[in-house]
């Protein structure tokens, strides 16, 4: 299986790397983004863009993957709904159009969130733009596309956010965390269970499209 991964210096990105490189199911990871992972290895490509809503000028070195992992996001926080759409909707959507033109066998899995809104008519303004994300894809030309929505993640493995707001959150809440894991599990999941899940579901496939926390875990662990 070759892989397109997109966020791989984000905290579920980099959870989703490892995994790539630690299965001997992958032949290759190309990670797309505007700087590199930093990471050497020989199924590693670094493809460095830099506005990865624009990839005309890398076409030619996007096609002949089976899979594209999505896990670009960026925080709500302190944003309107036009500069959030357009960083979450439109970017999506962008990179998305290339890779179906591309490879229309493709599996894509996109990084959503819990609580993202399929109605698109909710009062959060992230939730409904999310969703909106979420129901775009779902009609796009691919083979097949999940969405995964998780809730609260535990980066193992030195693995960190690169959002400022996230780590500093993270560091808060590091000691509650396995409390959380006993009073809600179907809520809580690690980085690395979020690459077993995103490469099980490429390859396997998954009975529905939109995969809550309860479905990662399950996924993951091999349960149900």
């Amino acid at each position: 299986m070759n892989v397109l991964l997109f966020g791989a210096t984000g905290m579920v990105g980099q959870g989703a790397l490892r995994e790539c490189l630690l299965d001997p199911g992958v032949g290759r990871v190309v990670a797309v983004g505007r700087r590199a992972t930093g990471q050497q290895h020989e199924k590693l490509r670094d493809l460095v863009v830099r506005d990865i809503g624009d990839l005309s000028a890398v076409e030619g070195q996007l096609a002949g993957f089976d899979t594209c992992i999505f896990a670009v996001g960026v925080t709500s926080a302190g944003m309107d709904e036009a500069d959030y759409t357009r960083l979450t909707y439109d970017l999506t959507l962008a990179v998305a159009g290339t890779l179906a033109r591309l490879n229309p066998a493709m599996t894509f899995i996109y990084v959503s969130g819990t609580g993202a809104d399929s109605s698109e008519q909710g009062r959060v303004m992230w939730a409904r733009v999310r969703g909106k994300t979420e129901n775009a894809l779902m009609k796009m030309p691919f083979e097949a596309v999940y969405i995964f929505r998780p809730a609260v993640i535990i980066a193992l493995h030195g693995i960190t956010s690169s959002t400022r707001m996230y780590r500093v959150l993270y560091a808060v809440l590091r000691p509650l965390l396995p409390v959380l894991k006993r009073v809600i599990p179907s809520k809580v999941t690690t980085t690395e269970q979020m690459g077993r899940a995103l490469l099980a579901v490429a390859r396997r496939g998954y009975p529905t499209p939109i995969l809550e926390s309860r479905d990662i875990i399950v996924v993951a662990t091999g349960a149900g």
